[in-house]
Order: structure tokens, then C-alpha cells, then sequence
């Protein structure tokens, strides 16, 4: 395994992070998600690997990843030898200072923790003050509940507004940005990422695999998941015609380099600058597969013919509006 600074900050993180969303009580989020003991034995395997990042949400399956991981984690090692993030948003109240101070005490009790890592506002609230937000998250990090915190997918300029705010209130600043990026959408790769550079912001990506899209050569997958996740199909098949042809030439450098296709996907991202790409993985063999990443050397050969074929796509992750309240599932194929 190898490992990288979480921004500015003096964390040391995987450049794999585990992906806790496919950890909770199946029906609460999702209908694929891992009961305890099974995602007891993915995090064991991912520790084992050398992995000690891990990434949930106080939405995620009604608060059982939380539970799930921090049971998990107590059992196989101790606190000190992982980095915790968790998120804030899907909830009542959404980014106001009195949610944050609520939602990150019933983060903690869940995980059975007396601080977190990294505390990532899930997405931009068009209806708090950023300034109010900006301040709440600097209260959790003066009072030692929060060592850092992140952002999620945004538009560059509210990413670049909450940063400027932090620091001219003297506030604690983002340090990783938790943005939705692969081959199959590189949306953010105009404003977002150049700004995440600028500010020394690691990145994070969720769905560096395009929820399996770039791991297999069929578009459909026979899988609990692919069958039943509406929303990855409501985030990536309207693109499928064009997005196919980036599959196919992931297939095909897959065979020149004796790797599999999630293996150049993963390497593309780590070959672009990416701190940690967030694995979500129901199974412990995809885990071995996404560390394999570390052996496959891209030349700028092979990252121009992967990147070539890009078309625009709409955007996926950054909102431009709250949802309903009680709405967690977003971009959902209904």
C-alpha cells in the first residue's frame, strides 16, 4: 500500500480509501448493501492490505455503516491506526450551525468515537449562510471532535467561496474534496480540480469505477447491485452510447498491460493526481484488485488514447438546488 498527506494537514491516509456506503442494513438506502458480519470481514480485509481509510455518512443505510464501521474497527484495531470520515447534509437542517453540532455527536455515538478525521459537508446548502457553516466546522475542529474537514461535490465557485470565507475569519480550511470523477465523467476537471490544486485539496473521488462501468466489458451487469441500483443507472445510462467507447478502450489497454479494466481505471486517477480513490467494495477480492492498481505504470500515451474519446456529460454530484427534505438517494433512474 502506499500512502499520502490529506492536504495540508499532518494525516497520513491510503491512497485506497474503503467506501462505506456499501456497509448497513440492506432496505434502509440501498437493497445490496453488506450486513454486519460481512462488512466486518471487507474492513478486516482492507486493514490487512494495508488500507486504514474509510469513508461513511450519517445518511448512509439510517446510520448503520456508522455503526457497522465503528463496531468493526473496535474489534480489529485500534483507533489510532485509521483515519474516520463521515459526512453531513441528508438531514434535518441540513448545513445550519445547530445540524452540524447535532448530526457530528450522533456521527460519533454510531461509530463509537470520541473524534473524527474528517468531517466532509456532503453538499453545497443553498439555504445556510456559508459563513455559518464555515464557522460551525471550525467549532468541531476547536473543540476536538473534527482533526479535518472536506467538501463534496459542488460547483468550483462554492467551493472556492467557502474557502475564501475560512480564511478570512481566520476558520479552518477544506482539505479534501470528495467530487464524483472517472473516465466516464470528467466534469470537474474545468473549474473544481484546478481550484482543489490551487488550495493544495486532496482528492478523494467517489465512483472511480463508474459504479463497475469501467470494470467490466458489458454495460449491464447480472449482479444484486447492477440489477437494483437505480442510482447509478440513473447517473451514467443516458451517456452509455458514448461512454461505451471509453469502456471498450479500457478493455482493450487492459490486455497490453496484463491488468484487469478497474486496475487501469484506478491507475488513470492515481497517474492524474488523485490522493485516494474511494473503493466501494461488497466484496474482498475487489479490494486485491484495486491495490493491484499500484503495479500498472500508464504511459502518456495510454492516458491521452483513455481520455480522447470524452464527450461533455450533464452534470452528476454537483446540485443546483436542496432536495426535498428526507430525500438521501439523488440522480435515482426512477
Amino acid at each position: 500500500m502506499e500512502y499520502t498527506k490529506l492536504g495540508n494537514t499532518d494525516i497520513t491516509v491510503s491512497k485506497l480509501c474503503v467506501g462505506c456506503m456499501s456497509f448497513g442494513k440492506a432496505g434502509t438506502m440501498h437493497d445490496w448493501t453488506l450486513n454486519e458480519a460481512d462488512s466486518e470481514k471487507v474492513i478486516g480485509h482492507a486493514l490487512s492490505l494495508g488500507i486504514n481509510f474509510f469513508d461513511t455518512a450519517n445518511g448512509y443505510s439510517a446510520g448503520t455503516s456508522e455503526e457497522y464501521l465503528g463496531k468493526a474497527i473496535r474489534k480489529l484495531t485500534k483507533r489510532e491506526n485509521v483515519v474516520i470520515a463521515s459526512k453531513v447534509y441528508f438531514n434535518e437542517g441540513r448545513l445550519s450551525k445547530t445540524a452540524i453540532l447535532r448530526e457530528i455527536d450522533g456521527t460519533l455515538k454510531r461509530l463509537g468515537t470520541d473524534y473524527l478525521d474528517l468531517y466532509i459537508i456532503h453538499r453545497f446548502d443553498y439555504e445556510t449562510p456559508i459563513e455559518e457553516t464555515m464557522e460551525a466546522l471550525d467549532l468541531l475542529v476547536k473543540a476536538g471532535k473534527v482533526r479535518a474537514i472536506g467538501a463534496s461535490a459542488m460547483y468550483g465557485y462554492q467551493f472556492y467561496n467557502m474557502q475564501l470565507a475560512a480564511k478570512e475569519h481566520g476558520w479552518t480550511q477544506f482539505a479534501a474534496m470528495e467530487n464524483h470523477y472517472n473516465l466516464l465523467y470528467r466534469e470537474d476537471e474545468r473549474e473544481l480540480i484546478p481550484i482543489c490544486r490551487q488550495m493544495g485539496v486532496s482528492l478523494m473521488p467517489y465512483s472511480p469505477l463508474a459504479a463497475g462501468h469501467l470494470a467490466r466489458p458489458t454495460w449491464e451487469s447480472d449482479s444484486l447491485r447492477g440489477k437494483t441500483d437505480r442510482v447509478a443507472k440513473g447517473k451514467y445510462d443516458r451517456m452509455e452510447e458514448a461512454d461505451m467507447v471509453i469502456v471498450k478502450r479500457v478493455q482493450e489497454l487492459a490486455g497490453k498491460h496484463g491488468c484487469t479494466m478497474s486496475q487501469i481505471a484506478i491507475a488513470w486517477q492515481l497517474a492524474k493526481g488523485v490522493a485516494s480513490p474511494i473503493i466501494g467494495a461488497t466484496k474482498t477480492r475487489y479490494l486485491d484488485d484495486a491495490a493491484g492498481a499500484f503495479a500498472v505504470s500508464l504511459t502518456a500515451e495510454d492516458i491521452a488514447y483513455l481520455e480522447e474519446a470524452y464527450v461533455p456529460h450533464p452534470i452528476v454530484g454537483a446540485i443546483d438546488h436542496n432536495p426535498p427534505q428526507g430525500v438521501i438517494l439523488l440522480d435515482e433512474k426512477k
